[in-house]
């Protein structure tokens, strides 16, 4: 079996309807229940239903073989995976936001309010910028409304909740969707059967 690690929720329902769509369907994924593990042994595919931001621990510890996982958690947590594919999926940036009406002032400490606590330290490590990170892990736009930040450093897909809250993005320094991971173990004894998703994948992203 080779075992894959989708992510629940919207970005999962998306990839999965891709990998069906190159011949690893599972339709049992359909059911109507609470169950976290489904099957095709014709196929050979066991898919694991798990959170997003634990899909890498998964894949990195052997638990699965393959998975599917943002890249903003790959530049996050820096997991010891092969990155084999940019799926082309769930497609955002990595933004700097503040107060519409904000000036930076760039003779003191920068706050940053984020839960990519890495990826706010290499950006601003980058710019020799002196910054005081304050790790939220939620509702990070309310953090310059009410005073705690001066920036935040999230996500942006469409844009809409920046604005929505009086925000406005200041900067944008990477771009993040889906990407294949691998276990590296399993990329040894099963990298016949990873090597030919990969193909059919790659012809249709």
């Amino acid at each position: 079996m080779l075992n894959i690690a989708l992510p629940k929720g919207r970005l999962g329902d998306k990839v999965y309807n891709l990998l069906a769509s190159v011949g690893y369907d599972c339709k049992s994924i359909y059911d109507d229940n609470r169950k976290l593990v489904f099957e095709n042994e014709e196929l050979g595919v066991r898919y694991l239903l798990v959170k997003p931001s634990d899909v890498a621990i998964y894949v990195e510890h052997n638990a699965a073989d393959i998975g599917i996982v943002g890249k903003d958690i790959l530049l996050e947590y820096e997991p010891d995976v092969y990155e084999l594919l940019d799926l082309k999926l769930g497609k955002c940036r990595m933004a700097v936001a503040a107060k519409s009406d904000y000036v930076e002032d760039q003779n003191r400490t920068l706050r940053v309010a984020t839960k990519f606590v890495n990826i706010a330290k290499e950006h601003y490590a980058g710019m020799n910028r002196d910054i005081d990170i304050i790790k939220l892990n939620g509702s990070v736009e309310l953090a310059p409304i009410l005073g705690l930040a001066d920036v935040i450093i999230d996500l942006v897909e469409s844009g809409n909740t920046i604005r929505e809250n009086n925000l406005k993005v200041v900067d944008e320094f990477k771009q993040i969707s889906a990407r294949l991971i691998a276990n590296k173990s399993s990329y040894v004894f099963k990298k016949e059967e990873i090597s030919q998703m990969v193909d059919s994948l790659r012809i249709v992203v």
